[in-house]
């Protein structure tokens, strides 16, 4: 009875070692190749149980979903002989999974032959454009020819599909860049020395033109000024002249007054006359009699 237990127990146990070599499952990110001493049998690309024969089939998983490589920066001289660092990225996924086995068996593998697929597809076709088109709209152009060549290369070599490739950054090296700022820096600089200079030039003639045109102005108001002086002169002579004519003996008398007020006004000054003086004779007269 303990010996027909124990043979039980045994086949119990080979059973379940056979069933776990036999069986496995595929999940739904995941296809897989069944190798039959390294020989490919079958592809798997339904998720669910499967079954192989044991210990002498073996299965490798490989990722169905998009996977990404993220490459480091490099550089890379243009058309026109720039230097420039750029910066990429790419998705893709593993479309037939025999070839890839047989060309990389492992993803690391794959993704360090796929940048230098990427890298030299850059090379090339960026080796061949000007520095302005990568900032320009024709960009858009210049990636989907990489794509295009990376992808036709990687699905024949590698049997993987390319979904995109994208220039994430490009910028010009390090002592590059310094060294256009350095000369921007030092046009700049020439070019406000010369805006100063003919500022000044400018200033200079329009300082002088106003300074000309002050002095033929004020010659000119001068000028002006003295004939209405003189304008005024005569008309105030006229008019003096024709009242003095209407009644002499006022205007007489009227002028010997504003004489007295000039004289012995406010001035404080102090004057000794006789009586009979010339000066004192209107005074001395008055209206009536000086008439």
């Amino acid at each position: 009875m303990s010996r027909s237990l124990a043979v039980t127990a045994i086949l119990a146990l080979v059973a379940l070692v056979l069933a776990s070599s036999s069986l496995f499952i595929v999940n739904q990110a995941e296809q897989a190749l069944v190798l039959r001493f390294g020989a490919h049998r079958a592809t798997i690309r339904e998720p669910g149980l499967h079954v192989k024969l044991p210990f002498i089939e073996d299965v490798v998983r490989y990722d169905i979903r998009l996977l990404a490589l993220d490459p480091p920066d490099e550089q890379i001289i243009l058309g026109d002989q720039k230097r420039i660092v750029v910066d990429t990225f790419t998705r893709y996924r593993i479309a037939d999974p025999l070839k890839f086995y047989q060309a990389v068996r492992t993803e690391s593998q794959a993704r360090a032959q796929l940048a230098q697929i990427v890298s030299s597809a850059m090379r090339r076709v960026m080796g061949q454009v000007m520095l302005p088109s990568i900032l320009s709209e024709e960009r858009a152009k210049i990636m989907e020819a990489i794509q295009q060549d990376v992808a036709e290369r990687a699905g024949r070599e590698m049997g993987i599909q390319v979904v995109d490739v994208r220039l994430r950054r490009a910028d010009l090296p390090e002592e590059t860049s310094q060294s256009i700022y350095d000369r921007m820096k030092s046009e700049r600089e020439r070019q406000a020395k010369e805006a100063r200079a003919q500022g000044y030039e400018w200033g200079q003639q329009i300082r002088a033109r106003a300074d000309r045109e002050r002095t033929v102005i004020l010659a000119e108001a001068q000028r002006q000024a003295q004939i209405e002086r003189g304008q005024g002169d005569a008309d105030a002579a006229r008019i003096l002249a024709e009242a003095y004519g209407k009644d002499p003996q006022f205007f007489a008398f009227f002028r010997s007054l504003q004489a007295y007020r000039h004289t012995m006004g406010d001035s404080g000054t102090t004057m000794v006359l006789s009586p009979d003086n010339e000066f004192l004779r209107t005074f001395n007269a008055g209206p009536g009699r000086n008439r």
